[in-house]
């Protein structure tokens, strides 16, 4: 996943005049560029404390320079009014940047204290420039002349997102409809936020705390110290704590073979946010979903799915159903297929109970060791994370696209335990930084992300500065980093988004490098996932941890057949999350706030999918992605991506796999574009003509196409 911080160009605001003059001139270490490579934050000195007065001396910065954008007399140029909204804010780039990027991944009670305080104003920063008619006249007129100014092509495209963005941000709704509109912006935010931070906390505390060591039977040695270190954290002596990942299936469900307690671990994922608590998240989701309706209708859209997707690839909320559809059915029936498989699994284990969705993962190991002869125990040892990391995932980068890695131990980070390379091109000059968090922590959010410190623009003049953060369960002290397959491909899926970021080679920030529609960003991503299980890749980074040895080809051969397991289960799990985020955001404005419990079941019988056993793989009240990271009505570019993703590894396998040429083909045409033109023209330069279901299909569903 990657997310959307870049708010410095974009923003200003008329909240700040009250700001008193000596705050604006305090010290701060964002009040000029880094002095270290590439302008790389400077973790070395920047204290918590700093954020806030960072973002408000930034905002007021920023302000005047719109003003004067606003104001200047002189008839509007694309350099003095568009380059010039893109030169700007460069102080508030610097401080949004880094905060999100700490504040996602290592947050505390003041940087929490800053965000709320923050974001509210940052919504009505955004307000101030898109609905500022004077500087909205200069951009209109611009627009309507755009024919006769001799643009480049990029420029010719970003005035057209400036014009549709300013229209969609509510520059041409009357004055009493931008008044309403300013509220429901800064409501919005604030919900955002709130839930976001609930949510952290109903997770943390959504733990599972164990008394027995022998109810945690099935699990290795070492992810049992680490439940135990856990809990030494917690002052709970004598105790083990499984945290929560973000998703429903938690990944220690698979290996325990205590049924009572893989039903309560289930229960603690399924109801983290549900327990009536501070940390309840249905109020505020209710109320959010609600506000987002009623924003969309005062721009003329039937619903909140509508207003966002009118400029992704898809277009429209009909042409999602419709690409949905196509995926159900046969989905469904793979589910049945599979559940029925399980189900004489458990009898043949000598159960009789039925099979609930906290059985699942634990029993469809079980289906893959008898029918696959496939023991993810067997497989960890060949993936140690560094390994991974060195001898795969860059290794394919390099093998593509040219690019090498150095890692550097002089640059600062905000923890210890993260890693820091710099990145050269084919031709040995630096192409920007790379950091990587991998492990979890109490105060890191769940899931696995990518984003960036700096981003790249030639008329700025900065390389970029990018970082992958993921959730893997650090070993203990002194034990190997080994991590499993799934979290093999989420390192490939995540740094795909990476070099999406680092082959960006644009001119103007606003469609520099993944600064692309949700439908189109994860699809580099997730063409990136399949070099994970290419075979001269994977023979390169697969090897024993403690002898080197590469993995015996009958076990990865094992992998391969059972990856086309299971497959009912996962995509079921993504289609039902799609649909319940399109539900959610298909709510008219006239519609009252929802029961969130019974809209989410109403919503999620209508998929046609056996969600009784498969369930969604975020539940409302933890759906992070669509109720605070910027994927509302979006969800569904998961699946699209797929799409696209799997074309492409198409075209690649018909055209010589891993190659250098072939690399070069999808660097120059899909990684190094940005949003410089449409996603259709892009795909079809590259594929040849418009995305086909067929090898997605093939790939992820039925299982004929297993790599």
């Amino acid at each position: 996943m990657t997310r959307f911080f870049r708010i410095g160009a974009l923003v200003a605001t008329t909240a700040l005049a009250g700001l008193s003059g000596a705050a604006i001139a305090a010290p701060n270490p964002f009040a000029s560029p880094s002095t270290l490579p590439l302008q790389a934050p400077r973790f070395d000195v920047i204290h918590d404390s700093d954020y806030k007065p960072a973002f408000l001396q930034a905002m007021a910065i920023q302000k005047g320079e719109m003003r004067r954008i606003a104001s200047n007399h002189a008839a509007p140029t694309f350099d003095n009014t568009i380059a010039a909204m893109e030169r700007s804010g460069r102080m508030l780039d610097r401080v949004s940047m880094t905060f999100y990027g700490v504040y996602q991944a290592n947050t505390n009670p003041t940087l929490d204290k800053t965000q709320s305080d923050i974001a509210p104003l940052l919504s009505q920063h955004q307000d101030s420039i898109y609905l500022n008619a004077k500087l909205f006249k200069r951009v209109e007129t611009l627009y309507n002349d755009r024919a006769h100014l001799d643009l480049t092509p990029e420029q010719a495209h970003v005035l057209s997102l400036y014009y549709q963005q300013f229209v969609h941000a509510g520059a041409k709704l009357s004055p009493a409809d931008q008044v309403r509109l300013r509220a429901l912006n800064t409501q919005i935010s604030t919900l955002e936020t709130a839930f976001q931070q609930k949510l952290l906390a109903a997770t943390r505390d959504g733990a599972l705390v164990v008394d027995n060591k022998a109810a945690l039977a099935g699990l290795d040695d070492s992810t049992i110290t680490a439940f135990a270190k856990n809990a030494a954290d917690r002052k709970l002596p004598g105790k083990w704590v499984i945290p929560l990942q973000n998703t429903t299936q938690q990944p220690d469900l698979q290996d325990m073979t205590d049924r009572a307690t893989r039903e309560a671990l289930f229960q603690q994922s399924w109801t983290r946010a549900e327990k009536g608590d501070a940390n309840d998240t249905r109020a505020t989701i209710a109320t959010l979903a609600h506000a987002r309706a009623q924003k969309a209708a005062l721009f003329g859209y039937p619903d909140f799915a509508s207003y966002v997707l009118y400029d992704q690839m898809a277009d429209t909320p009909a042409a999602v159903q419709r690409f949905i559809a196509e995926l159900a059915p046969a989905t469904r029936t793979q589910q049945d297929h599979e559940a029925a498989r399980i189900q004489d699994m458990i009898r043949k284990d000598g159960q009789t109970f039925t099979l609930q969705p906290w059985d699942w993962s634990h029993y469809a190991e079980q289906v893959r060791k008898q029918d696959y002869a496939l023991d993810e125990n067997q497989v960890k040892p060949y993936f140690e994370l560094n390994t991974v990391l060195r001898d795969g995932v860059f290794f394919a980068a390099t093998q593509l696209y040219g690019i090498t890695f150095k890692q550097r131990t002089d640059i600062p980070v905000y923890n210890p335990d993260m890693m820091v390379f710099e990145v050269l091109d084919k031709d040995g000059s630096t192409l920007g930084l790379m950091y990587f968090d991998y492990f979890k922590r109490d105060n890191k959010n769940g899931g696995a992300w990518m984003s960036n410190f700096v981003g790249q623009s030639k008329l700025l003049g900065t390389k970029p500065v990018i970082y992958n953060v993921a959730n893997f369960a650090k070993p203990a002290a002194g034990q190997p980093d080994l991590i499993s397959f799934e979290d093999v491909v989420t390192m490939f899926h995540e740094f795909g988004h990476a070099l999406h970021g680092l082959f960006a080679n644009q001119t103007y920030p606003m469609v520099s490098g993944t600064q692309v529609a949700r439908d189109f960003v994860e699809f580099p991503s997730q063409f990136n996932e399949h070099w994970a299980l290419d075979p001269a890749v994977f023979a390169h980074y697969a090897r024993h941890y403690k002898t080197g040895a590469a993995m015996p080809q009958a076990l990865v051969d094992k992998i391969k057949k059972a990856a086309t397991f299971n497959r009912g289960y996962n995509m079921g799990e993504l289609i039902a999350a799609a649909q319940l985020d399109m539900a959610w955001h298909a709510l008219p404005a006239s519609a009252p706030q929802q029961d969130v419990d019974a809209f989410e079941k109403a919503a999620l019988d209508k998929t046609g999918l056996n969600t009784a056993l498969v369930p969604t793989r975020y539940r409302t009240s933890y759906f992070l992605h669509i109720w605070s990271n910027g994927y509302s009505a979006g969800y569904y570019a998961y699946l699209w991506t797929q799409m696209l993703a799997d074309d492409s590894f198409a075209w690649f396998r018909e055209h010589g796999g891993l190659t250098r040429e072939n690399g070069q083909h999808f660097r120059d045409l899909i990684l190094s574009q940005g949003h410089t033109q449409d996603y259709g023209p892009m795909f079809r330069a590259f594929y040849g003509k418009d995305p086909d279901i067929t090898p997605m299909l093939n790939h992820r569903i039925l299982g004929t196409d297993p790599n």
